[in-house]
């Protein structure tokens, strides 16, 4: 028995990564400066994997932004304008990432998507009929040699075919055009590496979790029929996680490989698969230590589950990358009865070395330390929360009147114009907001101080959202550090980590808080700033505040409990708040959802029975009880909704925005279809692109909603928050934003007239 981890956090213990690349972007550091960082973080990484004792190390799980867009550059699926930039390799690459705007042309950014069920975020590849695939990069190869020079066997890792293919957006083609040249491609990449010395390749598959019938099945054995032909004497490790593979289990097992990596956390039906059967000639490469969650693992139910697999090859694993959770507890300064329950990713490399020494000898310290650590309570319950909880009623979750006659009720009383525009909340969190919050956190400047800092911020940002015409207007945010981490600072039953920093997309880190017990809202939370803002103008400011079902998905879970009752117990909370800003006479509150397609189960079969049939009632539970004349905004970022429309129209909000523009507004083809009824604000730009568009662009992008969605049911927003902008960029499109919705608003009205 060995251990293995299918990935390692790339941002480095102190964010170095992200850190160098911005200054790169800066130009504050060269070209080589920055690689030569990006390879000392990676011989760090490898060299920190295998004095912990883990036996399978991966390789090529590093990037620069994104792994799959690592795969579609190492491929050349580019598209042939970037190719044609006069610019290095790796600006070309980050302008595929982050869009370019400069003398040597405008590109936009590729779409933007969620990694499956995770915060992550990948780029998505663009297939076209001209598209040549082929082997031409050579990151995974470089990486394996650093490697290699470093004195450490690696497993070099890459995005499978059938995931590349089912991940990527195709023009005027079809996946099956390519599997001949794509899986040619994948072999080249086999016969380099194994000339190079390696032994093992891991192929990322997590597509296979999903549904995989009908057509997609076909594809998938026609890839691997063809690819498994040629291996070039390298084993083959086809790697899944996020979920369990019932669907092809009995494909794979049959498959020429030599490992195949199951996920034993989220797969709900893996050990049943296994217990079926599995080959005595491959190695189970066993998902047990958890990935996605902060939680220590629980020894003896591990250990339990091996005992009923009938494997004779077995590496101890984890059940995903170990990109979704922080580097290091060490560096955290939570006491030591709390920390003991934690393993970041530096930790879980001890955990399955924990478990290996186990398996051979039951008497172990680390095994009798975990059974301790499991024997006890870790939480008492709040009382005051389940009491309120089991007086909850069907009623309790309905908002009354019906929505048709909301939106007459709410158009009387606010006399909004057509087309109104608004921004999603924040504004540029610039390192003047971020040194002042901090100075004021660490007891260097007062309350009096910090307040009129954020006070002035506030009002200096209303009088430019006036002076351009914005119709809706937001206070900023410049009292928050996170969307949710500033509303857990708020709530009983959280804690915070200083370093518990995770890769969102790029170089943008989020820092999960911690769901430790039961939550309730010790007194409130956004209501001070939001009145403050609402008086300094006539104009309606939006209340803003993050949901239940996004703050529990942004946040490391509970696992003592359902999810389901965690988001209850949130949304509660949540409630209190909605129903204090509008006793303050908040008239517009914006309860975002960015994540609520995030937890979505993979299974379409699953996502109502698992999830939508709780998550869909508990964000109806925050806004249930407000006035009709009070309106209702929700918002929804990087993710794909059009299989979910009918949920997000239950979610009986008055107004839904959402992002559109890196999806070509694709969306809207789905709203029409099934005749949703929520007013929309379709995302006009994309805020993660450092590029300004332009009025006449804005401009065309607005006439193409208005061909799929009602004009009275149009608003116009950026497709997300602006606090990772800078002033100038956030300004200037907003400007041009405004300037393209009046110009419309302008052609409407003649031709009403």
């Amino acid at each position: 028995m060995t251990t293995s981890i299918i990935g390692f956090p790339r941002i480095g213990e102190n964010r170095e990564l992200k850190f160098n690349t911005e200054k790169y972007w800066r130009h504050q550091l060269t070209a080589e400066q920055l690689q030569q960082a990006a390879h000392d973080l990676r011989v760090k990484h490898w060299q920190l994997i295998k004095e912990a004792g883990i036996d399978g190390i991966p390789s090529n799980d590093f990037s620069f932004f994104d792994t799959t867009l690592d795969t579609a550059t190492l491929f050349n699926v580019v598209p042939a304008a970037v190719k044609t930039l006069d610019l290095s390799s790796l600006d070309r690459y980050f302008a595929l990432a982050r869009g370019y705007q400069g003398d040597h042309g405008d590109i936009k950014a590729l779409p933007m998507k969620k990694w499956y069920n995770t915060n992550y975020h990948y780029l998505v590849p663009q297939f076209t009929a001209t598209t040549r695939v082929k082997l031409v990069g050579t990151k995974i190869f470089d990486e394996y040699q650093e490697a290699r020079d470093a004195g450490i066997q690696t497993r070099p890792v890459i995005v499978g075919p059938f995931t590349f293919l089912s991940l990527s957006e195709f023009h005027d083609c079809q996946p099956a055009d390519f599997v001949t040249d794509l899986v040619a491609a994948y072999q080249a990449v086999f016969a380099k590496l194994a000339a190079q010395g390696a032994e093992w390749i891991q192929l990322d598959e997590p597509e296979l979790v999903k549904d995989v019938t009908g057509k997609r099945r076909e594809l998938f054995t026609a890839i691997y029929d063809q690819l498994l032909a040629a291996k070039s004497g390298l084993k083959v490790l086809v790697q899944t996680y996020f979920g369990d593979v019932r669907d092809v289990y009995t494909d794979l097992i049959h498959l020429p490989i030599e490992g195949l990596g199951l996920d034993f956390h989220e797969g709900r039906q893996t050990a049943q698969l296994v217990q079926s059967g599995f080959p005595a000639d491959k190695t189970l490469f066993a998902g047990v230590v958890n990935g996605k969650n902060i939680w220590r693992n629980h020894y003896a139910q591990t250990l339990a589950l091996f005992k009923t697999l009938p494997v004779q090859h077995l590496v101890i694993s984890t059940s995903c990358s170990l990109l979704h959770v922080p580097f290091t507890v060490a560096n955290e300064d939570f006491p030591d009865q709390v920390k003991q329950h934690f393993a970041f990713a530096t930790e879980k490399l001890g955990e399955l070395t924990d478990l290996q020494a186990s398996l051979t000898d039951p008497a172990t310290p680390a095994l009798a330390r975990n059974q301790a650590l499991f024997a006890q309570p870790r939480v008492q319950p709040n009382p005051q929360v389940h009491d309120r909880i089991a007086k909850l009623t069907a009623d309790s979750f309905v908002r009354h009147p019906a929505l048709a006659q909301r939106a007459q009720i709410q158009q009387a009383e606010f006399h909004l114009p057509l087309l109104p525009t608004t921004t999603i909340g924040s504004f540029p969190q610039t390192r003047e907001v971020k040194r002042t919050r901090a100075r004021f956190r660490k007891h260097e400047i007062s309350q009096a101080d910090y307040d009129h800092f954020i006070g002035e911020h506030i009002k200096e940002w209303l009088k430019w959202q006036e002076d351009i015409g914005l119709d809706v207007l937001v206070h900023g945010e410049f009292e928050r550090n996170d969307m949710v981490e500033y509303f857990g600072q708020h709530l009983d039953g959280y804690l915070f980590s200083q370093n518990g920093w995770v890769q969102s997309y790029g170089t943008r880190g989020v820092k999960p808080p911690i769901i430790w017990g039961d939550v309730a809202r010790k007194r409130p939370i956004t209501v001070k700033w939001s009145t403050f803002a609402q008086r300094q103008t006539t104009k309606l400011v939006k209340g803003m505040l993050t949901g239940p079902v996004t703050i529990l998905n942004w946040s490391f879970p509970r696992e003592d409990i359902s999810q389901r009752e965690s988001t209850i117990q949130i949304a509660l909370a949540i409630q209190d708040e909605v129903l204090d800003l509008e006793r303050n006479g908040i008239k517009i509150i914006q309860i975002d959802e960015a994540a609520l397609r995030e937890k979505l189960p993979l299974r379409q079969s699953d996502w109502y029975s698992e999830y939508l049939d709780w998550a869909v009632p508990a964000f109806r539970l925050v806004h249930s009880q407000v006035k009709p004349e009070t309106q209702i905004h929700t918002h929804m970022c990087y993710s794909e909704f059009t299989d979910i429309i009918p949920a997000i129209q239950d979610l009986d909000a008055d107004v839904i925005s959402f992002e559109a523009s890196r999806s070509n507004l694709e969306i809207l083809d789905a709203l029409q279809k099934e005749h949703f009824q929520l007013q929309v604000g379709p995302g006009v730009y994309d805020i993660h692109s450092p590029r300004i568009p332009s009025v006449a662009e804005i401009t065309t992008t607005i006439h193409q909603i208005l061909e799929k969605v009602p004009e009275q049911k149009v608003w116009i927003n950026p497709d997300c928050g602006l606090k990772t902008r800078g002033i100038t960029e956030a300004k200037a499109s907003v400007e041009h934003l405004t300037a393209a919705a009046q110009a419309v608003r302008a052609e409407l009205t003649a031709k009403g007239d």
